[in-house]
């Protein structure tokens, strides 16, 4: 009766040779003999229906596998990213393997791992530029940036928001509400989302005859407590705005608990406005425009 599943050790066990072997041969290194490489390939031929499929993506160079690399896998965003790419992936017959590169090292060693040990035919690569990450792709493999736009001097396709256009129509909301000082809470500043919703803010302003300089910015780091640190400092400042617009929900959730410790009511004393709109975003109390 034929196993269900086959392991590398079955297969060196049917070609004669060692489970490292195999395992070379099925990554593609060029560290095996061309007479060993056949053995093996032979061997998995003669050991069932899922080991053919191996095979033959061996025999035409594919792995039939792709690979997201995100900073992390918390972030609601990235998650949502990684969800996304992995349905499109498996609705072209595709597996999308994700792993979390915090830092451009680990990132840099993933990149070699998976690209150098030819185990994936393209890479999908969230936030590229929050370090020199974008600068350790190599030339030889199909890549797409999400979260960015490629900069002018990279030619790398993308998916990214349109975070001028958004950031001007959510400034423009306050604008219309009669707000005039304005407050905004900022992502990384090296990231191009945080610089083009920024610019976004600043159109909405100098349409409105305002100026950038005039209002209040704050830096953030994506997250709530960051949000939260400055919402803290702008009232440290003695001069609150009546309105603030946070670069992410997570960092708006930050300023409506300094808000609420500082006895000032949303929307009657400050109006708060972010993107996302992540699910939890109209459970939130008073809940996010």
């Amino acid at each position: 009766m034929a196993r269900s599943r086959v392991t590398i050790r079955d297969v060196a066990a049917e070609a004669g040779v060692s489970h490292q072997t195999v395992s070379r041969v099925i990554n593609g290194s060029e560290r095996v003999h061309p007479d060993t490489r056949q053995r093996v390939q032979t061997a998995i031929s003669l050991l069932g229906d899922r080991p053919n499929a191996i095979a033959r993506s061996m025999a035409k160079g594919r792995t039939g596998t792709l690979a997201c690399l995100t900073p992390n896998l918390t972030d609601y965003t990235f998650a949502s990213i990684i969800e996304g790419a992995q349905k499109a992936a498996r609705e072209h017959g595709f597996f999308l393997m994700s792993a979390a590169a915090p830092n451009e090292e680990t990132f840099g060693a993933f990149v070699e791992q998976l690209v150098g040990g030819r185990r994936t035919e393209g890479l999908i690569v969230v936030n590229p530029y929050q370090d020199g990450r974008f600068s350790l792709l190599p030339p030889d493999i199909p890549v797409v940036f999400a979260g960015a736009r490629p900069r002018e001097e990279d030619a790398t396709s993308s998916v990214a928001l349109d975070d001028v256009a958004v950031a001007r129509r959510e400034t423009e909301h306050l604008l219309q509400k009669v707000h005039r000082r304005l407050a905004m809470v900022c992502g990384l500043p090296n990231e191009d989302c945080t610089q083009d919703r920024t610019a976004g803010f600043a159109s909405a302003l100098q349409a409105a005859g305002l100026l950038l300089n005039n209002m209040s910015v704050e830096s953030g780091d994506w997250t709530a407590v960051s949000g939260y640190k400055a919402m803290m400092r702008l009232f440290g400042r003695g001069t609150l705005p009546t309105a603030v617009f946070a670069q992410n929900d997570q960092m708006a959730v930050g300023v409506l608990k300094a808000a609420a410790e500082l006895g000032l009511t949303v929307p009657d004393d400050l109006s708060v406005i972010s993107i996302d709109d992540i699910p939890l975003a109209s459970y939130f109390s008073p809940s996010l425009t």
